[in-house]
C-alpha cells in the first residue's frame, strides 16, 4: 500500500521546526545514483534506469486519428486483463489544425461523429485538446491500443483521477462563441470553453463531451478528489487565483451538480497568500484555520469568478497549478510563488465535517510547506505526485533544464530526471496503480515515457 501521508506529515514538522532550511526546501541526498546522460537523448535518468516511448506526437492511432501535441496531466489506471491504461490531457489551441488529431487538413476529423466532438468549430478550426487513452502490457512492455478518448476541447491542462476510475480533464481556457482572431488566424467556436470533463477510463472509444458547468467556467488547472467525502479541489492557473471545492449533490456523480466555494482564511479575508510583499507573509509549517465562501453565477459570461470570490473573502494564490490527493490530505504547487517567485507547496487538510455543518467549528487548516529560493533546486513547482516510497514528485515548468525533482519528509531535494534535450516542460507524472513503473510527458516533441527501475520501497 502507497504511504502517501508520511511525507506531508514529516515536512510539516520539519517546516515547524526549522521553518528557514524547510522554505528553501534544501538539497539532499538523493536515495538514487546520479543522473547520467541518455544515449537516446530523450530524458537523463539515475544510472540503473530505463526510458520506453509509449507514445510520439503524430503517431497514427488505433482509431486512424493522430496523436494531439502538447501532452500534459495524466493518470495511471488498472484495467481487469492486468493492464494500465493511461489517460493523458492535450493542451492545444484550435489555430493550428496539425498539432491536433484530425491532421493538418482535417481530413480525419470526417470520420468522427459530429456529437461525439465538443466544439467542431464549425469544420474550420475545430479543438485540437482533449485526452488520449493508452492501454499498455507491463509485462510485455508493449503499447495494447491508442485512440482519442476526448474530442473537440481546447487547452486540457492538468486534471485528477477520481476514485470511481475515471479522468477529470480540465480546459485552462475562457473562450466564448463566435468568431476571433488569435495568432493570425480566424478562430471559429460553436460552444463555451473553460470547463471539466469526465472520461471513464475503461471507455472504448470516445466519450460522451458533457461540460460540467456547476464546476465552474474559469481557467481551470488541476482536480483532486476525496475518497471520504467525493469532494473534488481544484487549481486555477492565473496570477491571481483561487482554490476551489465543488461538493457535489450526489458523490461520485458530478454531473447531478452541486455548489462551488473558493478557500478562505479565518479572521484575515482576501488574504495573499503569494508571499510577494514584505507585509503579511505566512511562515512555512504554521497552519491556518479556513472557510469557504460560496460562489454563484459560476457559469458565467465573463471571466470574474475568481475576482468575485476575492471580493467575497477567498485567499489568492500565485498561479495554482500541480493538485494530488496524499490520504485524507492534499498538496498543491504555486508555480510562481514565494518572495523570489519561484514556487510554492501547501497543503490543505480537510475538516472532519468536511462540508458539513461541523466543519465551522472544526475546520480544515491550510499551511505553507515550502518556499524555492535561488538555492533551491526545485524551481517554478508544476503537475505532482505521492510517490510510492513517501516522497513528493514534482515536474518543473520553468525557463530552462526542466527536471523531476523529490521532495522528501525532512525538506530536501533531490533529481529524478532532467530534460537537457529540449526547452519543455515535463508534466503528467504519475504511477502504474503498483508502484513499479513511473509515467511522464515531454510537451516538446511530444513524447509519454515508461520510467522502470530501482526504485525505493
Amino acid at each position: 500500500m502507497i504511504d502517501r501521508r508520511r511525507f506531508l506529515r514529516g515536512l510539516v514538522v520539519a517546516a515547524a521546526a526549522t521553518p528557514a532550511a524547510c522554505a528553501a526546501c534544501t538539497r539532499g541526498r538523493s536515495p538514487f545514483a546520479a543522473l547520467r546522460p541518455d544515449p537516446q537523448g530523450i530524458l537523463d535518468l539515475p544510472a540503473g534506469f530505463d526510458c520506453q516511448v509509449l507514445s510520439r506526437q503524430g503517431d497514427v492511432m488505433d482509431d486512424g486519428l493522430l496523436v494531439p501535441a502538447s501532452a500534459d496531466g495524466m493518470a495511471a489506471f488498472a484495467d481487469a486483463g492486468g493492464n494500465i491504461v493511461l489517460v493523458c490531457n492535450h493542451e492545444n489551441y484550435p489555430v493550428d489544425a496539425s498539432v491536433g488529431p484530425w491532421g493538418p487538413d482535417l481530413a480525419r476529423m470526417a470520420g468522427v461523429p459530429r456529437q461525439s466532438i465538443y466544439d467542431a468549430g464549425f469544420g474550420v478550426t475545430p479543438g485540437n485538446g482533449g485526452t488520449t487513452t493508452l492501454v499498455y502490457d507491463p509485462r510485455r512492455r508493449q503499447v495494447m491500443r491508442r485512440h482519442l478518448s476526448l474530442a473537440g476541447t481546447e487547452l486540457n491542462c492538468a486534471g485528477g483521477p477520481t476514485p470511481w476510475g475515471s479522468w477529470l480533464s480540465c480546459e485552462e481556457s475562457f473562450q466564448g462563441k463566435g468568431s476571433s482572431f488569435e495568432s493570425g488566424v480566424v478562430v471559429q467556436r460553436e460552444r463555451r470553453h473553460g470547463y471539466v470533463f469526465e472520461v471513464p477510463s475503461g471507455s472504448p472509444g470516445l466519450s460522451v463531451p458533457v461540460a460540467l458547468k456547476a464546476m465552474g467556467r474559469f481557467e481551470h488547472e488541476a482536480a483532486a478528489v476525496s475518497v471520504e467525502s467525493g469532494i473534488v479541489y481544484m487549481t486555477e492557473d492565473r496570477h491571481r487565483s483561487l482554490f476551489y471545492r465543488f461538493i457535489p449533490r450526489s458523490p461520485g456523480r458530478l454531473a447531478d451538480g452541486g455548489r462551488l466555494q473558493a478557500l478562505a482564511i479565518d479572521g484575515n479575508p482576501g488574504h495573499d497568500t503569494r508571499n510577494w510583499y514584505a507585509s503579511g507573509r505566512l511562515t512555512p509549517g504554521r497552519p491556518m484555520s479556513v472557510g469557504w465562501v460560496d460562489l454563484d453565477n459560476v457559469d458565467g459570461d465573463s471571466n470574474d469568478l475568481r475576482l468575485r470570490g476575492r471580493a467575497a473573502g477567498a485567499a489568492i494564490f500565485a498561479r495554482g497549478e500541480g493538485l494530488c490527493c496524499t490520504g485524507r490530505e492534499f498538496a498543491f504547487s504555486c508555480t510562481i510563488g514565494g518572495p523570489d517567485r519561484l514556487g510554492q507547496v501547501f497543503l490543505y487538510s480537510p475538516s472532519r465535517f468536511e462540508g458539513k455543518p461541523g466543519e465551522t467549528d472544526h475546520p480544515g487548516h491550510l499551511q505553507l510547506l515550502a518556499e524555492a529560493t535561488p538555492d533551491s533546486l526545485l524551481r517554478n513547482a508544476d503537475n505532482m505526485v505521492a510517490a510510492p516510497w513517501g516522497d513528493l514528485i514534482v515536474c518543473e515548468d520553468t525557463a530552462d533544464h526542466c527536471g523531476l525533482v523529490g521532495i522528501r519528509p525532512n525538506g530536501n531535494q533531490y533529481a529524478i530526471a532532467d530534460n537537457a534535450y529540449s526547452n519543455s516542460e515535463l508534466a503528467g507524472v504519475c504511477f502504474s496503480p503498483d508502484g513499479s513503473i513511473m509515467f511522464v510527458n515531454v510537451q516538446y516533441p511530444g513524447l509519454t515515457l515508461a520510467i522502470t527501475g530501482p526504485w525505493p520501497n
